[in-house]
Protein backbone atom coordinates (compact mmCIF):
# COMPACT_ATOMS: atom_id res chain seq x y z
CA UNK A 1 0.00 0.00 0.00
CA UNK A 2 1.44 3.24 -0.81
CA UNK A 3 2.35 5.29 1.66
CA UNK A 4 -0.32 8.97 2.28
CA UNK A 5 1.70 12.09 3.27
CA UNK A 6 -0.96 14.55 4.64
CA UNK A 7 0.42 18.10 3.87
CA UNK A 8 0.14 20.62 6.76
CA UNK A 9 -1.74 23.36 5.78
CA UNK A 10 -0.98 26.93 7.49
CA UNK A 11 -3.45 27.99 10.05
CA UNK A 12 -4.36 31.69 10.68
CA UNK A 13 -6.60 32.09 13.37
CA UNK A 14 -6.57 35.91 13.64
CA UNK A 15 -9.95 37.17 12.56
CA UNK A 16 -8.68 40.71 12.12
CA UNK A 17 -5.60 39.56 9.13
CA UNK A 18 -8.15 37.26 7.15
CA UNK A 19 -9.45 38.09 3.77
CA UNK A 20 -12.60 36.62 2.82
CA UNK A 21 -13.24 36.51 -0.91
CA UNK A 22 -16.96 38.68 -2.35
CA UNK A 23 -19.30 35.03 -2.28
CA UNK A 24 -17.62 34.19 1.39
CA UNK A 25 -18.45 38.54 2.70
CA UNK A 26 -22.09 37.70 0.64
CA UNK A 27 -22.73 34.72 2.41
CA UNK A 28 -22.04 36.17 6.44
CA UNK A 29 -24.17 39.21 5.31
CA UNK A 30 -27.01 36.29 4.51
CA UNK A 31 -26.76 35.04 7.72
CA UNK A 32 -26.73 38.00 9.74
CA UNK A 33 -29.44 39.63 7.97
CA UNK A 34 -31.36 36.03 8.54
CA UNK A 35 -30.80 36.02 12.42
CA UNK A 36 -31.97 39.72 12.50
CA UNK A 37 -34.70 39.74 11.04
CA UNK A 38 -35.33 36.62 12.83
CA UNK A 39 -34.83 38.21 16.43
CA UNK A 40 -36.85 41.77 15.00
CA UNK A 41 -39.92 39.84 13.75
CA UNK A 42 -41.35 39.66 17.10
CA UNK A 43 -40.93 42.85 17.47
CA UNK A 44 -41.83 44.52 14.50
CA UNK A 45 -45.49 42.14 14.92
CA UNK A 46 -46.03 43.41 18.29
CA UNK A 47 -45.67 47.65 17.27
CA UNK A 48 -47.51 47.12 14.06
CA UNK A 49 -50.05 45.15 16.75
CA UNK A 50 -50.14 48.28 19.13
CA UNK A 51 -50.21 51.03 16.16
CA UNK A 52 -53.55 49.32 15.34
CA UNK A 53 -55.14 49.67 18.16
CA UNK A 54 -56.26 53.18 17.74
CA UNK A 55 -56.18 55.85 16.14
CA UNK A 56 -54.05 57.89 18.89
CA UNK A 57 -51.48 55.31 19.31
CA UNK A 58 -51.30 55.20 14.97
CA UNK A 59 -51.06 59.16 15.00
CA UNK A 60 -47.73 58.64 18.19
CA UNK A 61 -46.42 55.48 16.20
CA UNK A 62 -46.36 58.15 12.86
CA UNK A 63 -44.74 60.84 14.28
CA UNK A 64 -41.82 58.30 16.07
CA UNK A 65 -41.28 57.02 12.52
CA UNK A 66 -41.30 59.89 11.06
CA UNK A 67 -37.76 61.05 12.92
CA UNK A 68 -34.49 60.19 10.92
CA UNK A 69 -32.66 57.95 13.26
CA UNK A 70 -36.05 55.24 13.45
CA UNK A 71 -35.85 55.99 9.47
CA UNK A 72 -32.54 54.90 9.58
CA UNK A 73 -33.12 51.71 11.41
CA UNK A 74 -35.84 50.93 9.24
CA UNK A 75 -33.73 51.23 6.06
CA UNK A 76 -31.22 48.74 7.82
CA UNK A 77 -34.44 46.66 8.38
CA UNK A 78 -35.68 47.07 4.48
CA UNK A 79 -31.74 46.47 3.20
CA UNK A 80 -31.53 43.00 5.90
CA UNK A 81 -35.07 41.98 4.13
CA UNK A 82 -33.89 42.80 0.74
CA UNK A 83 -30.36 41.51 0.81
CA UNK A 84 -31.62 38.23 2.48
CA UNK A 85 -34.18 37.79 -0.05
CA UNK A 86 -31.63 38.11 -3.24
CA UNK A 87 -28.90 36.04 -1.74
CA UNK A 88 -31.58 33.41 -0.99
CA UNK A 89 -32.11 33.28 -4.63
CA UNK A 90 -28.25 33.17 -5.44
CA UNK A 91 -28.25 30.33 -2.97
CA UNK A 92 -31.10 28.22 -4.43
CA UNK A 93 -29.28 28.66 -7.51
CA UNK A 94 -26.22 27.37 -6.12
CA UNK A 95 -28.13 24.31 -4.84
CA UNK A 96 -29.30 23.57 -8.53
CA UNK A 97 -25.51 23.81 -9.20
CA UNK A 98 -26.66 26.60 -10.95
CA UNK A 99 -22.92 28.74 -11.27
CA UNK A 100 -21.15 26.79 -9.10
CA UNK A 101 -17.57 27.70 -10.78
CA UNK A 102 -15.11 29.70 -9.55
CA UNK A 103 -15.83 32.75 -12.37
CA UNK A 104 -19.82 32.87 -11.98
CA UNK A 105 -19.64 32.11 -8.22
CA UNK A 106 -17.94 35.52 -7.98
CA UNK A 107 -20.49 37.42 -10.54
CA UNK A 108 -23.20 36.03 -8.84
CA UNK A 109 -21.86 37.46 -5.33
CA UNK A 110 -21.40 41.23 -6.99
CA UNK A 111 -24.78 40.90 -8.72
CA UNK A 112 -26.62 40.13 -5.18
CA UNK A 113 -24.85 43.34 -3.60
CA UNK A 114 -25.39 45.58 -7.12
CA UNK A 115 -29.24 44.38 -6.83
CA UNK A 116 -29.66 44.59 -3.07
CA UNK A 117 -28.47 48.31 -2.49
CA UNK A 118 -29.82 50.14 -5.27
CA UNK A 119 -33.32 48.30 -4.64
CA UNK A 120 -33.17 49.12 -0.69
CA UNK A 121 -32.35 53.19 -1.63
CA UNK A 122 -35.83 52.68 -3.98
CA UNK A 123 -37.98 51.59 -1.17
CA UNK A 124 -36.81 53.37 1.39
CA UNK A 125 -37.24 56.58 -1.07
CA UNK A 126 -40.96 54.76 -1.76
CA UNK A 127 -42.05 53.79 2.12
CA UNK A 128 -40.05 55.83 3.79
Amino acid sequence: MAEMTIKKRPKNLDLTTIRLPLPGKVSILHRVSGAGLFLLLPVLLCLFSASLTSPETFDTFKAAFASLPVKDILAGLIWAYVHHFCAGIRFLLLDLHVGIDLLSARKSAAVVLAVSIPLTLVLWGVLL
